[in-house]
């Protein structure tokens, strides 16, 4: 039987990065809330960002979100976040909230539009060559709402000269990150609406390109640890975006709605070789707190998945593997089940202070003083928030 102090040694090599925006007020289509000591500025994003890291352990990078955290001096930015004990990391474009994509960017019919949104991604990866970052992630709303609003096949075609354009700037040691939706803003049809149409464009790119998984991104019933592991078989699993749905794209925290399937999922991370310190998957939180505070929604969301790695850990594998070649399918399950339900949030908690962590991080956050100082320091100037 796997215990937790067999499977604590690999614990040391999680990262979880955080997405700035996370910080910043956000809300539903009809209302976005403003909260008290929200950052106004990147470096405050990524002042935000270190606390959580500080009292987890867990989040030594930042991905930031260009036009929203664009500075005049990006080695600046990230002798900042050094200072402040992380590092700059994924680099998210933006092609969604400017009149002219109002129907699409790298796919829309004019030809100088998608000049207008390729440029902005070769932008990025200038940043990206300041900030020493590996990844350039990019999701499209591009799709149309109506059947006849324009052809389908020649918006591909489109897609494809586009992002060979942006793949073929990439230096060798930076990777184009793919994301899918299957839904919203485009209803009709989306123009990249699932892993398999990421895959084939990140497939005929090159090793470079891959997909990114966003957890919130599926329709209702789909198997998403099968296609963890699918496309952790071919090479192409790029990233992870965390976090929770009950219906769609709910941006909730990560395993809020079915911790089950977040454990299935990391099971799947694991036993395909996606964990670990020879793993070159990146892990992100993409989410953002609409009525919670935002810094000790962050630390819930990265223990969570802390959580929930550990459980996925210690599934017996040997056990499960003779289990599964024998045929006994209850056994196998049941090795499953053991494991998931096993709580180890008190190892947890005694690993964190064995590491010189605090033992409740959200405990740790409250007797902090920050939220107070932050709410004291941060009163005047234009908070950020989605779009900005």
């Amino acid at each position: 039987m796997t215990t937790f102090s067999d499977i604590a040694p690999q614990l040391t090599h999680q990262e979880i990065e955080l997405p700035s925006w996370a910080f910043g007020n956000s809300g539903t289509r009809f209302k976005v809330f403003a909260q008290a000591g929200v950052p106004r500025t990147p470096e405050e994003k990524i002042a935000d960002a270190a606390k959580v890291h500080e009292l987890t352990g867990l989040a030594p990078k930042v991905a930031l979100h260009i036009p929203w955290d664009l500075v005049d001096d990006f080695d600046k930015l990230g002798a900042f976040a050094a200072d402040h004990g992380v590092r700059l990391g994924t680099i998210n474009t933006n092609t969604f909230q400017d009149d002219d994509y109002k129907l699409g960017s790298l796919t829309h019919p004019d030809a100088a539009v998608r000049r207008k949104a390729i440029d902005h991604m070769l932008r990025c990866v200038d940043i990206m060559d300041s900030t020493g970052s590996r990844d350039l992630k990019i999701w499209l709303a591009d799709g149309t709402n109506y059947p006849g609003q324009d052809d389908t096949r020649s918006r591909q075609d489109r897609l494809a000269e586009s992002l060979r354009v942006v793949y073929d700037r990439l230096s060798a040691e930076q990777r184009l990150v793919l994301e899918y939706k299957f839904f919203e803003p485009a209803f009709y049809h989306t123009d990249v609406p699932d892993w398999g149409t990421s895959y084939a464009h990140c497939a005929a790119l090159g090793d470079r390109a891959k997909v990114c998984l966003d957890t919130g991104h599926h329709a209702p019933g789909t198997n998403i640890e099968f296609i963890v592991m699918q496309l952790l078989r071919l090479g192409k699993l790029g990233s992870f975006d965390f976090n929770s749905r009950f219906y769609a794209d709910d941006d909730l925290i990560v395993g809020a709605a079915d911790p089950f399937q977040l454990f299935r999922i990391l099971y799947e991370v694991i036993r395909s070789g996606g964990y670990g310190a020879n793993s070159d998957v990146a892990f992100m939180l993409d989410q953002c707190h609409n009525i919670e505070e935002k810094i000790p929604g962050q630390i819930r969301s990265v223990l969570n998945v802390q959580e929930m790695t550990a459980r996925a850990l210690l599934v017996d594998a040997d056990a499960l593997a003779d289990a599964q070649t024998s045929g006994d399918v209850l056994a196998a399950n049941q090795l499953m089940m053991d494991a998931f339900y096993t709580d180890v949030r008190s190892d947890l908690a005694d690993w964190r202070a064995s590491r010189g962590l605090p033992a409740d991080p959200i405990a740790a956050y409250n007797a902090s003083g920050y939220r107070e100082q932050i709410t004291a320091d941060r009163v005047g100037g234009q908070q950020a928030g989605w779009g900005a």
